[in-house]
């Protein structure tokens, strides 16, 4: 792949060869993101298990210290009294009779689905739509839950859900590079504190296999995790 001058400059500024230590890491990333938006800090660990196995799965959700610097805007799907409590938590929507239909037509203004267990024969409907996304509701992360107030709170506050993809990798922001290498640490601390707890009992062997933290148009950075010790 052919990288532009900034990538190209931003590279020399980094031992590819080397595993940094977090927050060397982190300052390394804020240093190389040139371009001219805030970007994204992204983490990317690939874990020594096999995916393909469900007793091998590595899934959750973790509330980061300092957010996401994103704006998150949720959908609700709920009834009855918890309708309101959408609305009062301050929901940016909450679904009504046509909200299927306009998702099925392609509708997606929104960043976190929450869905009261009561309603997910309803949402199920839209699996196929927000599966691929990564939207749909689930019990593990958080969004199927009746106690919808909290959910929408977590998610505004910069809670944000791990998986693995089928490499085996997990892929998750951050934050921003204007955050700076403190805040943006103790947010990575946060999540590989969330992703080692996670750790199936069936996993063997080094678990943390590598990990990289970058930019959205610079360079990865390796980190070393040998402090987490698994």
């Amino acid at each position: 792949m052919k990288h532009g001058k900034k990538y190209a400059d931003s590279a020399k500024l980094i031992d590819s060869t080397k595993a940094y230590e977090s927050v060397e890491a982190l300052d390394l990333v804020c240093q190389t993101a040139k371009a001219k938006f805030d970007e994204t800090v992204e983490l990317h660990v690939r874990l020594g298990v096999d995916s393909r196995h469900a007793d091998q799965q590595v899934r959750g959700a973790v509330v980061l210290p300092n957010g996401t610097g994103k704006k998150v805007r949720t959908l609700v799907f709920a009834k009855g009294d918890k309708i309101q409590a959408a609305v009062d938590a301050g929901s940016d929507y909450v679904a009504d009779d046509d909200t299927v239909k306009k998702i099925t037509d392609g509708w997606m203004d929104f960043d976190v689905v929450i869905a009261t267990p009561d309603m997910m024969g309803v949402v199920g409907r839209l699996g196929k739509v927000l599966g691929p996304r990564g939207l749909m509701p689930n019990p593990k992360a958080g969004t199927v839950t009746p106690d919808v107030a909290k959910a929408i709170a977590d998610a505004k506050a910069g809670k944000i859900e791990y998986r693995l993809d089928k490499s085996n990798i997990i892929h998750c922001p951050i934050g921003k590079a204007s955050f700076g290498k403190e805040k943006l640490d103790e947010n990575f601390n946060a999540l590989m504190d969330a992703i080692v707890k996670a750790k199936p009992a069936a996993a063997k062997g080094t678990y943390l296999k590598s990990c990289t933290v970058s930019s959205t148009m610079g360079p990865g950075v390796k980190v070393n995790t040998v402090r987490f010790g698994v």
